[in-house]
């Protein structure tokens, strides 16, 4: 089967052409770094101008990397996969109509799909016969959730940010030290040439809960900065490998706990933290040491993009079919994860 999909649901526009879930035929992603970076945050306004400018061009490229035209899209595509949410209100209507749009045209049954299981089944893309039970760890932006897979759309929700975001504690920090936006990667780059050791910063492991809650760890890092004058570039790197040590060893020993307390084997990343180079050590490493298998995807797949939608679309449909209510159709910013 193959499947147009497109992914909206915050600050990047991206388009793909994916067959039966796993063999990318294309993937466009149009960023709009360079438009939130002043402001160190997405501006909802912003983001959902900069999609209606993009979303053609993206089209037309996934399409052409594709080798579809518009002549043969009927004959060549079976459905049209979308972000319903959850994400921003602006930025997903404009995906929403676009896929619409295109449907309507060509007479193609749509599929609503879970932002967060784009990032939930990312890794499927390049490991197309792994099977639940897996753990998911889905760290990014504006979520660290902690899900077992029991199948292929049938979740329990262990638990999820009380607060900060990996992702956007790594761009609050990241401010504070009038670094770039996004902080992740930036941190991520100085971190590599820092002493992990050099400050010991809270690690909130929430002993008793499966949620994660990184404001603690900012407000530290906000209360030493205010103590203590940074006076070199060794100081500075120091510091974000300290940061970067306590956020990873956080996500991590959480991570491995559920597994040990749920007997499980399998771990799975996704979204754009778990392109953090420590992040994937660390979980490569103690995959090795405590025999559990690792899944993590490479950094385009990590990153807000339409294949993981097409990927999550191919698994959805095969379970549920093609036909979906107009409810189900409808863009949803508080979407939650929920059995399909």
């Amino acid at each position: 089967m193959n499947i147009f999909a497109l992914e909206s649901s915050c600050d990047e526009t991206s388009a793909s052409i994916v067959l039966n879930g796993t063999n990318i035929k294309s993937i466009i992603i149009s960023s709009q770094i360079k438009i939130h970076s002043k402001f160190f945050g997405v501006v909802p306004e912003l983001a959902s101008r900069s999609h209606i400018e993009n979303i053609n061009h993206v089209i037309y490229k996934a399409l052409k990397e594709a080798r579809i035209g518009f002549n043969d899209f009927a004959k060549k595509i079976d459905a049209i996969a979308f972000t319903v949410g959850p994400g921003l209100a602006g930025s997903l209507i404009v995906g929403s109509i676009a896929a619409k749009s295109i449907a309507s045209v060509y007479k193609k049954p749509l599929i609503p799909v879970n932002h967060l299981e784009g990032h939930l089944y990312s890794f499927i893309i390049e490991n197309k016969d792994i099977k639940p039970p897996f753990l998911s760890v889905i760290i990014s932006g504006g979520h660290t959730e902690l899900v077992i897979v029991k199948d292929f759309g049938r979740y329990r929700i262990l638990g999820g940010t009380r607060d900060d975001a990996a992702g956007e504690a790594f761009d609050k920090v990241a401010k504070m030290l009038g670094l770039s936006y996004p902080g992740g990667p930036i941190i991520d780059e100085r971190a590599e040439k820092g002493n992990p050791q050099a400050v010991l910063f809270t690690r909130p492991y929430m002993k008793g809960s499966w949620d994660f809650s990184f404001s603690g760890i900012k407000t530290a890092f906000l209360n030493y900065l205010k103590a203590n004058h940074i006076n070199n570039e060794n100081q500075l790197n120091d510091l974000c490998s300290s940061f970067r040590q306590a956020i990873a060893e956080t996500i991590v020993f959480k991570a491995f706990e559920a597994v040990r307390k749920f007997n499980l084997k399998q771990i799975a990343l996704g979204g754009g933290v778990s392109a953090n180079s420590l992040i994937r050590r660390m979980f490569k490493e103690n995959g090795k040491k405590n025999k559990i298998k690792i899944f993590i995807p490479s950094p385009i797949y990590c990153t807000d993009n339409a294949a993981m939608i097409g990927c999550a679309a191919y698994l959805k449909q095969k379970k549920c079919g093609l036909d979906y209510s107009t409810e189900q159709l409808k863009s949803n910013p508080s979407l939650t994860l929920s059995n399909w």
